[in-house]
């Protein structure tokens, strides 16, 4: 029997206050770490794959093991669809066939969406499935949207859809969201149905837990 799994455990009750501040900083510095030489590598492979397929982008960020990639593939035969995540152990799990018009990408986000939006990438669609909540509110700044890479990502536009098993975690993205774009994000709690993009998205739903749907229609910049 699948052992159930924990609900997030948090000393927040709520979005924290420090989320407007942390975006404010991100928007007033922009990031400027050099990139890592095996980022760019990697970006340079996706690239090329991706201008063959000729086809529009689906990014799925934070792929893990590579599922989700996998049926975003499927479900979107008509698509090209990166899967980037920076764990190679992760990426290295058996989870069937990588469909033709999917590509799994070793690299680290932070980097890959910088590198995306210098060389104009605009994906249509734009996945960050449960996420890792860093759920200690002295863990803001390592939540996506208390990152100073936060901007960079909403810039490249498409439809962006977040899913959390912590409700705090989409509140927080979607104050994010309008704080950067002026946009509103739409909220809803989410059924799959058994159709499950990821692992986590399985385990979570199996053991009874809430799930979270964020999603918003952005405009590339």
């Amino acid at each position: 029997m699948q052992q159930a799994s924990r609900t997030v455990i948090s000393n927040q009750t709520g979005p924290h206050e420090d989320v407007g501040r942390r975006v404010a900083r991100a928007l007033e510095h922009p990031l400027r770490k050099p990139l890592a030489a095996h980022n760019q590598r990697a970006f340079e492979q996706a690239a090329a794959w991706l201008q063959a397929q000729a086809a529009p982008l689906i990014l799925d960020a934070g792929c893990g093991v590579g599922l989700s990639t996998r049926r975003l593939a499927q479900d979107f035969p008509d698509h090209a669809v990166i899967g980037v995540d920076r764990s190679a152990d992760r990426l290295g799990r058996e989870h069937g066939v990588v469909p033709e018009n999917a590509c799994l990408i070793r690299a680290d986000l932070v980097d890959f969406w910088r590198l995306a939006l210098d060389a104009g990438w605009a994906p249509q669609r734009h996945y960050l499935l449960y996420p890792n909540p860093y759920p200690k509110a002295a863990h803001l700044k390592m939540r996506w949207q208390g990152h100073p890479v936060l901007p960079v990502m909403l810039a490249l536009g498409g439809l962006l859809e977040v899913r959390s098993n912590w409700s705090i975690y989409v509140e927080e993205f979607a104050q994010a969201v309008a704080q950067v774009t002026g946009q509103t994000a739409d909220i809803c709690c989410h059924d799959p149905h058994n159709d499950y993009l990821t692992p986590f998205e399985a385990k979570y739903a199996r053991s009874g837990q809430t799930l979270w749907r964020l999603t918003v229609a952005l405009e590339s910049r």
